[in-house]
């Protein structure tokens, strides 16, 4: 009898352990299926968990390492924008196929399916709005769309957006990231560097300024164009910002380079960026230039002294 007594407790006792075991399994899985929810976030650089919900709060910075994670460009208006002032240009604009390109696919359904994908129409979106109440005009490129990469509808938002700039005497602001080029669109692509650049070329005449920043990754023609044609650069911390891809140059040159090489900290210590500037500080540092090169008015007083003084001198 207490054989049986002991061996029905022993039998419960290996059932209590292996639905222990069970229900361990299954709040993993359900850990796991959190984590692939979006609700915590592993950093690539240092591999912390951090909840999402913090990391955005920290603008997508790792507070471990101060990893810059890629955003897209909806959350980087909502970061550099002040609430209620966001004033869309041009969203009508679409991309056309003109030489009916094929690759793996149609460039036609290639683009269909992006714009499905993502929401958005090309790689770049522009508007007008402020930063901490400074009028601006600013343009931000898409990574998730195809690379970021420049075709013809990239070059016409990015154009008309500074045409308007220029005629309301607003700074321009472009965050860059891209892989260069489209090459589906060929030579048309190509064409929107000189056009764009024309145009920042025609704002700069202006005496008015041209802000790029320059965020992980920035290459190609956009890093040949206006990428690199601001009155001050700007660039986020560790982003890789090149024209050639480090491979191809390595081949060229048929010599190893270092580590930092394309890294914005190279470039800023051979002169082709002005500053580094964290994520988190960004849009602070953007309205402190701003306001340094706002136009000073002069009152109505301020020129009759002048006059004044000028008459006097001249009778003298």
């Amino acid at each position: 009898m207490a054989n049986n007594e002991e061996s029905r407790g022993l039998k419960s006792l290996f059932d209590w352990f292996a639905n222990r075991r069970k229900s361990g399994s299954t709040s993993l899985e359900r850990q796991e299926r959190e984590i692939a929810d979006g609700l915590w976030h592993k950093c690539s650089k240092c591999g912390v968990l951090a909840y999402t919900k913090d990391l955005k709060a920290n603008q997508m910075v790792c507070v471990e390492c101060g990893h810059h994670n890629r955003v897209d460009s909806d959350e980087r208006i909502r970061q550099l924008i002040d609430n209620n002032t966001w004033k869309p240009l041009d969203e009508h604009l679409r991309p056309t196929d003109p030489l009916e390109f094929r690759d793996r696919k149609l460039y036609s359904d290639r683009l269909r399916e992006t714009q499905d994908k993502i929401g958005l129409i090309d790689a770049v979106r522009t508007g007008l709005g402020q930063i901490n109440g400074l009028p601006i005009a600013l343009g931000v490129m898409d990574f998730r769309f195809m690379g970021g990469s420049m075709g013809s509808v990239v070059g016409e938002r990015l154009t008309r957006m500074i045409e308007q700039a220029t005629q309301r005497r607003y700074p321009v602001v472009i965050v860059c990231t891209s892989g260069g080029a489209r090459m589906q669109e060929g030579m048309l692509s190509l064409m929107q560097m000189a056009k764009i650049s024309a145009a920042l070329q025609r704002h700069k005449d202006a005496r008015l300024l041209y802000i790029p920043v320059l965020t992980n990754p920035t290459t190609g023609g956009v890093t040949a164009s206006f990428a690199m044609l601001g009155d001050i650069i700007l660039a986020e911390p560790k982003a890789t910002i090149g024209f050639a891809g480090r491979r191809v140059i390595e081949q060229t040159l048929r010599e190893k380079l270092p580590e930092n090489f394309q890294t914005a900290e190279d470039l800023l210590q051979h002169g082709f960026v002005d500053d580094i500037v964290p994520r988190t500080q960004l849009k602070n540092t953007l309205a402190q230039l701003i306001a340094l090169h706002q136009p000073v008015l002069t009152t109505p007083h301020m020129v009759l002294w002048e006059t004044m003084s000028l008459t006097s001198t001249a009778a003298e």
